[in-house]
């Protein structure tokens, strides 16, 4: 009824490597890399340069959702703007916060 000890040690398994044991734990790596942690670091990339690139004129839109106009830009090494929401209305708004830019200003036309 029960199995005896003796018969289960006497049982063959085959032995495998220990490569093949994380085996599997590679692959599922592998496919979370390709899958979630590439295209998140393409989107982190996209948004940087976004942010870069907007200059005084441009309408954007924030994190809360409201869209506004950029008026003026912080210094260099500043992740501030000023930004008017309504007429007169001015808001100072950190750069990580935009979300995207509606209409960009296109430069002028040096002759």
């Amino acid at each position: 009824m029960f199995i005896t000890p003796a018969y289960a040690q006497a049982a063959d398994v085959p032995q495998v490597s220990p490569l093949m044991q994380f085996l599997p734990f590679i692959l599922i790596f592998i496919i979370m890399y390709f899958l979630l942690i590439r295209p998140q670091q393409r989107r982190m990339k996209e948004h940087q340069a976004m942010i870069n690139a907007v200059k005084k004129g441009d309408r954007v839109v924030t994190a809360g959702g409201m869209i506004a106009k950029v008026t003026k830009l912080g210094p260099d090494d500043s992740d501030e703007i000023t930004a008017e929401i309504a007429s007169g209305v001015d808001v100072k708004l950190l750069k990580s916060t935009l979300t995207s830019v509606l209409s960009k200003t296109e430069p002028a036309n040096k002759k």
